[in-house]
C-alpha cells in the first residue's frame, strides 16, 4: 500500500494521515487551550456576552443554521447540527416556546415539520450577531490580517480533524 505524503491530499480532500508524532509540549499547550475554550470561567462569560443568558448554545447554532439556511426540516437541522433529532427537536421547543421560531408543516411530506424563524427570531438573531461580531473584533484585534487567516485556516483543519476521528469507526480503541 502507498503511504500518502505528508500534507498531500488524500481522494476524500483531507489531508494525509501519515505525520510525525506530536510534540507532547504542543499538544499539551492545545489540550489546555482546547478545555480553556469549552470550559473555563471565561468561556463561559463569553458565551453569556455573545448569546445573553437566555439562550444555550444549541439553541444560538440553531438560530444560526435557521438564518444561514432558511426554513428548515427538523432532520436537516438535526444533521446540520450534528446532534440526534430528539436533541434538536427540544432546541426547537425552547426556541418556539420564546417566540423565536416555529414550526410548520412541510408541504413535500406530510409526515414532516419544517423550522423557521419568526420575525421576533430574526430580531433576537441580529442582536446577538451584532454582539459577537464586535467581541469577536476585540478578541482578534491582536492578531496580524496573515495570522487571522491562518487561525482561520488551521481551525478549519482542527474541525475536520475532529470530525474525522469521531467518524472513524476505531476511534477510542
Amino acid at each position: 500500500m502507498a503511504e500518502t505524503p505528508i500534507g498531500a491530499e488524500t481522494p476524500t480532500g483531507t489531508r494525509g494521515a501519515i505525520r510525525p508524532p506530536v510534540d507532547p509540549t504542543d499538544g499539551q499547550r492545545i489540550g489546555v487551550a482546547w478545555r480553556e475554550l469549552r470550559r473555563g470561567a471565561t468561556a463561559a462569560r463569553f458565551r453569556d456576552l455573545v448569546h445573553g443568558p437566555d439562550l444555550e448554545m444549541g439553541q444560538v447554532d440553531a438560530l444560526d443554521l435557521l438564518v444561514q439556511n432558511g426554513t428548515s426540516r427538523m432532520r436537516d437541522l438535526a444533521g446540520a447540527l450534528r446532534v440526534d433529532a430528539s436533541t434538536a427537536t427540544r432546541a426547537v421547543a425552547r426556541l418556539a416556546d420564546a417566540g423565536l421560531v416555529e414550526r410548520v408543516d412541510d408541504p413535500d411530506d406530510a409526515r414532516a415539520v419544517r423550522v423557521r424563524l419568526t420575525p421576533r427570531g430574526e430580531a433576537a438573531h441580529a442582536r446577538m450577531a451584532e454582539r459577537r461580531r464586535h467581541l469577536f473584533e476585540r478578541v482578534l484585534a491582536g492578531f496580524e490580517p496573515d495570522e487571522l487567516s491562518l487561525l482561520a485556516t488551521l481551525l478549519e483543519r482542527l474541525v475536520a480533524g475532529v470530525d474525522a476521528v469521531v467518524a472513524d469507526p476505531a476511534a477510542g480503541r
